[in-house]
């Protein structure tokens, strides 16, 4: 009896490896790469750690332009090359999701921050995930409203805003960021201005990087720069006129850290990051696709927020925390009202619906 029931453990751990050896992951990068230090390397963190942890194979492709057909090109070779769950950053890839989906109903897609807006060629008509699709979205208003919140409360009374493009995501973040840091004026009798801007593009350049050194010069004395590599024009200014900057989507304290330790410039501008969790929600759902659970996702649009759990906020590590006078117990009463509910944060992601703000804040939004 005690050979049969080794036996049998044997075969079922043989059964679970095989089963796991079938399985291969790819991530397919967005305009970015998966180390521009931002959106595209916390997923892809997210892919290599779940795959290293489980001894999944798993790799990545960078489409040779930014384009519809060439992120097809790499999907198309991802699968040809044996991937059976496919993660693809980025709300870019909702045309391209609306054509593979169908065409490999055997292959899971992973579609991050693509939301229901995004899966359209002409925003007339839309289409949504089918039972091998999952789109996760993030509740960057949320994120966005305790980093602005944070810096008023530290201080700051003159804050930009620098978005990529006019995306849902981005505006998120940013119409949230006007709302923090407005409740945090409003609760301390201060006035405060906020100006905001879009680059147009997911990169710094040196018109970028004038136009941030026109407003520190004029006394802005921190952005949330918040658009993939847009961040590196911010920082650059920053620097130059001694300001600070708020890194976005995952923690960036340590592009501050490195920048000194590499003689870039002489001290860290990052005082704190509005973030999600695109490490953790990435591996959370690759395990649930190899566990045998994807149908309980599947064919679903699914935005993750403070209330579904810890999936946006800003860093509290000790050498991520360059607030002065802002505490820890500070974020943790602020972030645990948005969890509960009793502060809301419109999660408009209309361009041309501006948020609300009281008379202590002023907005200047700027072409």
């Amino acid at each position: 009896m005690k050979k049969f029931l080794a036996l049998l453990l044997v075969m079922m751990l043989s059964l679970s490896c095989a089963a796991l050896a079938e399985n291969k992951i790819a991530l397919v990068t967005d305009v970015g790469t998966i180390d521009d230090e931002s959106f595209n390397q916390a997923c892809w963190q997210g892919v290599e750690a779940f795959g290293t942890a489980n001894n999944i194979p798993f790799t990545y492709y960078q489409p040779a332009a930014d384009s519809t057909d060439a992120r097809l090109v790499s999907i198309d070779q991802a699968i040809a090359e044996g991937a059976n769950i496919i993660v693809m950053p980025g709300y870019l890839f909702g045309t391209a999701l609306m054509e593979v989906q169908g065409v490999y109903p055997e292959v899971a897609f992973l579609a991050i921050d693509v939301g229901a807006g995004d899966m359209t060629y002409d925003y007339v008509n839309y289409e949504v995930p089918t039972a091998n699709s999952v789109c996760i979205t993030f509740a960057e208003e949320q994120a966005g409203f305790l980093a602005g919140y944070a810096a008023v409360k530290d201080g700051y009374t003159k804050l930009g805003f620098l978005g990529g493009m006019a995306v849902p995501a981005v505006i998120r973040y940013g119409y949230g960021f006007v709302q923090g840091a407005d409740k945090a004026a409003s609760e301390m009798g201060v006035e405060i201005e906020i100006n905001y801007t879009y680059g147009g593009q997911f990169f710094g350049d040196a018109n970028i990087t004038a136009k941030m050194e026109g407003w520190y010069a004029n006394g802005t004395e921190i952005v949330f720069a918040c658009g993939g590599g847009i961040y590196t024009s911010a920082v650059e200014a920053a620097t130059k006129n001694n300001g600070k900057v708020i890194g976005v989507d995952v923690d960036q304290n340590y592009i501050g850290v490195r920048g000194v330790a590499n003689g870039e410039y002489t001290y860290n501008p990052f005082v704190t990051s509005a973030m999600k969790g695109l490490q953790n929600v990435t591996e959370t759902m690759l395990g649930e696709f190899v566990a045998g659970n994807w149908a309980n996702y599947g064919g679903q649009f699914i935005t993750y927020s403070l209330a579904q759990g810890d999936y946006v906020g800003i860093p509290t590590a000790e050498a991520s925390w360059n607030f002065n006078t802002f505490t820890a117990a500070d974020y943790e009463a602020i972030k645990a009202a948005v969890m509960a509910g009793t502060v809301v944060v419109d999660n408009s992601s209309d361009d041309a619906v501006k948020p609300v703000v009281s008379e202590k804040t002023t907005v200047n939004y700027i072409a």
